[in-house]
């Protein structure tokens, strides 16, 4: 088991901050840190806990930190169905279901897919890919790489995504590879507009999507603090009217 000194050092290099900055931004002194680095002081619970904060690390990796200084887990894990969990399916299902006919997922760190709306399982199922699939194993099938007419800049934007969510948990292999995945096709475009759609090529069909991304304000259980909601918008009226055509009496 990694100890919390080991922790504390490797998050902090993470961060790209130094001794003095972490001190600052967790209002204590930069000669406790030290001592906290090389196991001459023993973290408080409450000390952890403002550490983690000043760290902004995942909550996973702040029970990590707990356990490892002999504490007991301070952010619980739900499973969804878990009565506690309702108001949060309730939400979920709401926002993904009053988005048709335009296509809504809620994934989880991994890039799994938790929940999908209507129209977004039967655009996802031309695919492949259901739920509790993976998008990151749709991002390595040809099949997606046909029909999305500008997979070079979406890849070097799924890339760039990829890359700035793992190293805001730490480093996520999976989420590495995909990305190391993704540079080998990547390209970025001449055209630039406010936002890089998706242009999926589906059957006699051409939509042109962007998403925007959602997460909980507040969380205090790690699978919520993975979770994020996408939901995706027509880039154009074709694509808004092909929508309407498509998915308009889903529900």
């Amino acid at each position: 088991m990694t100890n919390f000194s080991n922790l504390l050092r490797q998050w902090r290099q993470t961060r790209r901050l130094s001794q003095l900055d972490l001190a600052l931004e967790a209002n204590v002194s930069a000669r406790h840190i030290s001592f906290l680095e090389t196991g001459r002081a023993r973290p408080s619970r409450e000390m952890i806990t403002r550490l983690g904060e000043a760290l902004t690390v995942p909550l996973s990796a702040r029970n990590q930190m707990l356990t490892a200084t002999g504490f007991k887990p301070r952010y619980e894990t739900r499973d969804w169905d878990e009565i506690e969990m309702a108001p949060v399916r309730r939400a979920i299902e709401r926002t993904l279901d009053r988005h048709a006919p335009y296509p809504g997922i809620a994934i989880d760190r991994l890039w799994r897919l938790t929940r999908m709306n209507t129209p977004a399982k039967k655009m996802f199922g031309m695919l492949g890919l259901a739920e509790g699939g993976s998008l990151l194993d749709l991002l390595r099938n040809p099949l997606l790489w046909q029909t999305v007419e500008n997979w070079p800049e979406v890849a070097h934007h799924s890339m760039l995504r990829l890359r700035t969510e793992s190293i805001a948990q730490g480093g996520v292999p999976e989420l590495d590879a995909a990305a190391a995945f993704l540079a080998e096709h990547a390209n970025i475009g001449h055209d630039i507009g406010p936002t890089v759609p998706t242009v999926f090529k589906i059957g006699d069909k051409r939509l042109a999507m962007f998403g925007t991304i959602a997460q909980f304000g507040t969380p205090e259980d790690t699978t919520l603090e993975e979770l994020k909601i996408e939901l995706f918008f027509p880039s154009d009226v074709e694509t808004e009217l092909a929508l309407e055509t498509m998915f308009g009496q889903a529900n």
